[in-house]
């Protein structure tokens, strides 16, 4: 089947881009979550006395619910109406934030970082997929899908320096509580700014398939925290990772041969969606990837304060800001958009070749490789971004932002791990094979094994010691350390190279300034758009054929 795709729909006005704002609501508070208990930790363990293993999940169940629900919840929001999970979904995550705030123990704490996260994964896709809707116009969804990348880049950076100035001020609940203004205030604006969008002939809902697609997602996630949190492979979580793939392929095959699949097999006859999922995930390994060794370079290595390491780590957000909207103003002027992504990449790349460059005390080398990196990064995930949702039917919008949703957990996950385990093992075999005047003699058995697993236990144990051993350790485990994320940095730059010419390579016949330019494969016409939104051709506009 041939269709026309559409080079412009109707402009979008003052209407479109203040439900714009405020769907920016959402976004900046699910990807704040992400960091938001960096600093209220401490206060955390002194009032609800949370074992280890409960500590950890504090700290993870937010992300496992969000990830393990966004492929399910995206389909829910094209069956059902995405301005209605979207509704719910604010609701769920602002009544969650009240119960986190004034939890009593750890197991209430626990409970509230789950539903924060089954919120957060409707709130994802359904704010993507409205984007989608309220942006007809490529060149105003482009510019809208930009600012939502940057945003979303410097909102999990927001988040660890906003947890860090509440902590100071107020009590640890308050870190939580933040949410619930702006919920509110998206509960009392989404019903008069944003029309329902939903596929008006959605077929039944394949509830088989939502146990699948969790038992397929979560087990990878795990194992793939499990690793970078061990800082190294062990059997568990690989059995994990080999256990949610292999269901994996039992739920694609299921997708592939159902005529309700919860993930429509169409999407990816739309030439370009396959390669955006892959290049965004590659692009959130990279992020990620780096971001495991700065914060832990800015705290560990230069000894500096969280609040501090914080708020230097926010310096890079201002290039950020600018370089989502400059890739997508450069495609609009014409640009090949498969050479931007390219660039964006070996951009990315030379910020990991910065930051392979940084020794143990180079704290503006490493902003300036982290700018750089985060930078290219961002355009590649915004026009990336842009191409797969503009690429398939506004019907199926909601599904296509879930799955590009997933990928970037998988990619991070993925980035944190890989690359994580890389400076590890170089930092234990330079801590292992130092010289006598780097690691003290004399050092307890426990000792040594803790400086011996991570730089963070080192610098613990360096300051139980007296006199200049003490300093010795130290110098020695942050300078394995940096070798480490030398190493690693290198890796990821030949990652992104490679990441370069699969972008050149597959998007070649993606074209320019559409998202399907010379596609001709891309079944959004305004006749298909009408039908989401409920409305007829007869009810003023005339369908292009």
């Amino acid at each position: 089947m041939t269709s026309t795709s559409i080079s412009a729909g109707p402009r979008a006005g003052r209407r479109e881009w203040t439900a714009f704002v405020v769907l920016m609501l959402p976004l900046l508070l699910v990807s704040m979550d992400v960091s938001v208990l960096y600093f209220a930790v401490p206060a955390i363990s002194r009032e609800l006395h949370p074992s280890s293993t409960q500590q950890l999940w504090i700290f993870d169940i937010y992300a496992f619910a969000l990830a393990g629900l966004l492929i399910t919840m995206g389909a829910l929001g094209d069956r059902f109406g995405r301005r209605k999970l979207l509704l719910f979904g604010a609701a769920a995550f602002g009544a969650a934030s009240v119960a986190a705030a004034y939890a009593q123990s750890a197991e209430m704490l626990i409970a509230a970082r789950a539903v924060l996260g089954i919120g957060g994964a409707t709130l994802m896709p359904s704010t993507m997929a409205l984007i989608r809707n309220l942006f007809l116009d490529e060149k105003q969804r482009a510019k809208a899908i930009a600012i939502w990348s940057s945003a979303m880049a410097g909102g999990i950076a927001l988040g660890s320096v906003l947890s860090g100035v509440m902590i100071e001020h107020f009590w640890w609940g308050s870190v939580f509580l933040i949410n619930v203004p702006a919920m509110v205030l998206l509960l009392a604006l989404v019903p008069l700014l944003v029309p329902e969008f939903k596929d008006p002939k959605p077929g039944a809902f394949d509830l088989p398939s939502v146990p699948l697609s969790l038992a397929a997602v979560l087990p990878v996630i795990y194992g793939l925290k499990k690793i970078a949190a061990d800082n190294g492979v062990s059997p568990i979580p690989l059995l994990c990772i080999v256990a949610g793939l292999t269901i994996g392929a039992v739920f694609i095959r299921r997708q592939r041969t159902r005529r309700d699949a919860m993930i429509s097999p169409e999407l990816f006859h739309h030439r370009g969606f396959g390669p955006s999922i892959a290049l965004n995930a590659l692009a959130t390994f990279a992020v990620m990837g780096s971001a495991y060794f700065t914060t832990q370079y800015l705290q560990s290595v230069l000894g500096k304060g969280p609040l501090e390491a914080a708020l230097w780590s926010l310096a890079p957000s201002i290039c950020v800001g600018v370089a989502g909207p400059a890739a997508a103003a450069a495609v609009q002027r014409g640009a090949d958009r498969a050479q931007v992504i390219g660039a964006g990449f070996v951009t990315g790349a030379i910020g990991y070749g910065i930051l392979a460059l940084a020794g143990p005390d180079a704290l503006w080398t490493v902003l300036i490789g982290a700018a750089v990196l985060s930078s290219g990064i961002v355009m590649v995930m915004s026009l990336v971004t842009d191409l797969a949702i503009g690429t398939v039917p506004p019907k199926r919008a909601g599904s296509a932002a879930a799955l590009l949703e997933t990928g970037q957990e998988f990619g991070g996950a993925m980035g944190m791990a890989v690359l994580g385990s890389v400076g590890t093992a170089v930092y234990r075999s330079d801590v292992k094979d130092s010289p006598a005047g780097g690691l003290p003699s004399g050092l307890p058995g426990g000792a040594l094994g803790q400086v011996h697993e991570t730089l963070g236990a080192a610098v613990a144990v360096a300051g139980r010691l007296k006199g200049r051993a003490g300093e010795h350790l130290l110098d020695a485990a942050r300078e394995a350390f940096t070798h480490g994320m030398r190493i690693a940095c290198g890796a990821g730059a030949v990652v992104l190279v490679a990441a370069a010419v699969l972008a050149l390579v597959t998007l070649r016949r993606v074209g320019t300034t559409g998202p399907a330019a010379g596609g001709g494969d891309v079944l959004s016409t305004d006749a298909d758009e009408m039908a989401v939104r409920g409305e007829t051709a007869s009810e003023g506009a005339t369908p292009v054929r």
